[in-house]
C-alpha cells in the first residue's frame, strides 16, 4: 500500500470531520469568492459616464423591473456560493462590472443578502463606461483597516487607457491580517495578441504591490482575485506573476494558482463564441499553504472551485453549457451573468 502524504491525510481527515464521522476536531471555514456581475448598472443616466452603452439603458421595456430582477438574481447567486461546505454566503467577495455604490447597496440590501451584515469597499474607476470593481465583506468576520486604489497607468500608442484600477484592501479575518487585490484587467477587444501587453502591465502592477508588502512582511497572507481576461497559462500569469500550479512547489512568497490545474482539465468560467476560458481566478501567497496536517492553527487554503450550479448554466441552444447570462441581443434573458463565480475555502482549527 502506498503511503499517504500528510496533505492527503489532512484532506481525508477534514472530509470525515465534515461528514460527521470524526468529532475529535472541528474547523472554522470561510468562503472567499470573486464574481463578474455582468453589467450591474442602474437605470439612471450619469452624464459623466458612457453608461448609456450598458444593456439596461438600451433596453426598450420596463427598465426598473429588469433592474430589480437583475439585483434579485445576482443576490441569490451570491448567497449560494460555497454552500456545499459552508452554511454562510462568502465572507469576502470581490465583484466586477458594477456601476456605482448604489447598485452595491441595493445588492446587499436584497432579501437574499440583507441578513449577512455585508459592508462595501468601492471607488469610482476611470473606466469610460463606469465599470468598477468592489469588495463586499461580512462585517462580523472581516474588518478592513486600510483601502485604496492602485492605478494601472497603461498606455497604448502614447495614450493612457481608461481602465479599472486595482482595489487594494487590508483587513483582519477574525484576528489574522490579510491583503486583498481586486482586479478587472483590460479586455481582449482588438485581439488577444494585440492587447496582451496591457494585461502583462496589469500583472506587473500587482507584482510590484505584492513585493512592496512582502518587503515588510515576508510571510504576509495575500489574495489576488479578479476577472483577468487571461487564462491561467497566459504570460501575464506564468511569466510576470510566476504563478505556481502545484502547492508543493509554492514558496511562502510565491503565488499559488489553484485554477491552473482546473483549466488544464477543461474547466471554465465563461464562454465566447465556440471557445471556453477561465479568466476568473483567485491567487494566494504561499503563506496560505499548510506545511503539514497540523499546520491549521491559523487560516490556510483548503479547496477552490468554479461555482457552476445548474441554475447558472444555459440549458439549451447554441450556448448550452455556457453561463446563463443576463442580456442577449438587447433583451433581458432572466439569467445571471456571462461569468461563473469562483471561490475558495480558508479553514483553521477551532480552539
Amino acid at each position: 500500500m502506498k503511503k499517504l502524504s500528510l496533505g492527503m491525510l489532512f484532506l481525508i481527515g477534514y472530509a470525515l470531520n465534515l461528514s460527521g464521522q470524526n468529532e475529535s476536531k472541528s474547523y472554522e471555514i470561510h468562503t472567499i469568492a470573486f464574481y463578474n456581475l455582468e453589467n450591474l448598472f442602474d437605470t439612471i443616466n450619469d452624464p459623466g459616464k458612457d453608461d448609456e452603452l450598458s444593456p439596461i439603458m438600451k433596453f426598450k421595456g420596463n427598465k426598473s423591473k429588469v433592474y430589480s430582477e437583475k439585483i434579485h438574481r445576482m443576490a441569490f447567486a451570491i448567497s449560494k456560493i460555497g454552500s456545499k461546505k459552508n452554511t454562510l454566503p462568502p465572507t469576502i467577495i470581490g465583484v466586477a462590472e458594477v456601476e456605482n455604490r448604489t447598485v452595491l447597496e441595493n445588492l446587499i440590501g436584497s432579501r437574499y443578502l440583507k441578513n449577512f451584515n455585508y459592508g462595501i469597499v468601492h471607488y469610482d474607476s476611470p473606466d469610460k463606461r463606469g465599470i468598477d470593481v468592489a469588495l463586499l465583506f461580512n462585517q462580523t468576520y472581516f474588518q478592513p483597516i486600510h483601502h485604496q486604489v492602485i492605478p494601472l497607468n497603461i498606455y497604448r500608442n502614447n495614450r493612457k487607457i481608461s481602465t479599472r484600477d486595482i482595489l487594494y484592501v487590508v483587513g483582519y479575518l477574525d484576528n489574522e491580517l490579510i491583503h486583498i487585490l481586486v482586479n478587472h484587467w483590460p479586455s481582449r477587444s482588438g485581439g488577444e495578441f494585440k492587447t496582451r501587453a496591457t494585461r502583462e502591465k496589469a500583472a506587473y502592477t500587482n507584482l510590484r504591490q505584492i513585493q512592496k508588502i512582502q518587503e515588510s512582511y515576508p510571510t504576509a497572507k495575500i489574495i489576488v482575485m479578479g476577472d483577468l481576461n487571461d487564462n491561467p497559462t497566459n504570460s501575464s500569469l506564468k511569466e510576470v506573476l510566476h504563478t505556481k500550479r502545484k502547492k508543493s512547489k509554492t514558496k511562502t512568497t510565491d503565488l499559488y494558482n489553484p485554477f491552473e490545474s482546473m483549466f488544464l482539465k477543461g474547466m471554465y468560467s465563461l464562454g465566447h463564441r465556440n471557445s471556453i476560458n477561465l479568466f476568473d481566478m483567485i491567487l494566494i501567497s504561499g503563506a496560505f499553504i499548510p506545511e503539514s496536517s497540523s499546520d491549521l492553527k491559523r487560516f490556510k487554503f483548503f479547496q477552490a472551485g468554479v461555482f457552476s450550479e445548474s441554475f447558472l448554466i444555459t440549458q439549451k441552444g447554441r450556448f448550452k453549457g455556457f453561463p446563463f447570462r443576463s442580456y442577449s441581443n438587447g433583451n433581458f434573458t432572466g439569467g445571471y451573468s456571462d461569468h461563473f463565480p469562483v471561490y475558495m475555502y480558508l479553514i483553521k482549527e477551532k480552539q
